[in-house]
């Protein structure tokens, strides 16, 4: 199971949490990486976490001004990117235009989408995975693995009749190693989180706690 922590734009300290993400994938084999914001890149992955990005722009060098380049995020020490994030949504062919910029860059990609058909959408584009995120159950408290758990289910059948070398993630209220393990019965090939982390009073405790049935 991969787990990837969003630290979206919380105000949470990145190193730290970067850090105890390090040790405790260290500690206990799991594979564990960190989103921080754009400007916090290279100071994250100075820590030695896996470092992912949560955009990169669907364009190459040149006049964009504002963009997010993939190259460059790959060059301050990213090895992924997240796309289309519930907060950050692009129009289909934007996706597949970062997907592509993502490739360019030697990038792992990670699409994001609200439900079974956009998960399938998302597949057809070859990212390296795709996660489904229901925006109600962002942010919340209870993980979608528990509260509509066939969502899951038709994600991972959707994404493996369009391209079965896609993997599943799932996102959404996931918080506690229980929420880990529903999501691994389900089906899917990893989990991706954000407040459970970024505003806890421990990171580790509860890094070590998602692992826990790892």
């Amino acid at each position: 199971m991969f787990i990837l922590v969003n630290l979206k734009a919380y105000p949470c300290d990145p190193i730290e949490v970067a850090t105890a993400a390090r040790d405790v994938a260290e500690t206990s084999g799991a594979r564990i990486a960190v989103s921080p914001q754009a400007a916090d890149l290279a100071r994250v992955a100075e820590t030695d976490v896996e470092t992912w990005a949560q955009h990169v722009s669907p364009n190459a060098h040149g006049s964009y001004t504002g963009s997010t380049l993939a190259e460059a995020v790959a060059e301050n020490g990213a090895e992924g990117t997240l796309i289309n994030h519930s907060e950050n949504r692009l129009k289909l062919a934007d996706v597949d235009g970062s997907v592509r910029a993502a490739e360019r860059a030697d990038l792992e990609t990670i699409v994001c989408a609200n439900n079974p058909a956009q998960v399938a959408a998302a597949a057809a584009l070859s990212p390296d995975a795709v996660a489904v995120e229901p925006p109600e159950l962002i942010g919340g408290d209870v993980s979608v693995a528990t509260a509509d758990p066939g969502i899951v289910e038709d994600a991972v059948t959707a994404a493996e009749e369009v391209d079965p070398d896609v993997d599943v993630l799932c996102g959404a209220g996931v918080s506690t190693g229980d929420d880990v393990d529903a999501a691994a019965d389900l089906g899917a090939s990893g989990v991706l989180l954000a407040s459970g982390v970024a505003k806890a009073d421990d990171p580790v405790g509860v890094l070590e706690d998602l692992v826990s049935g790892i």
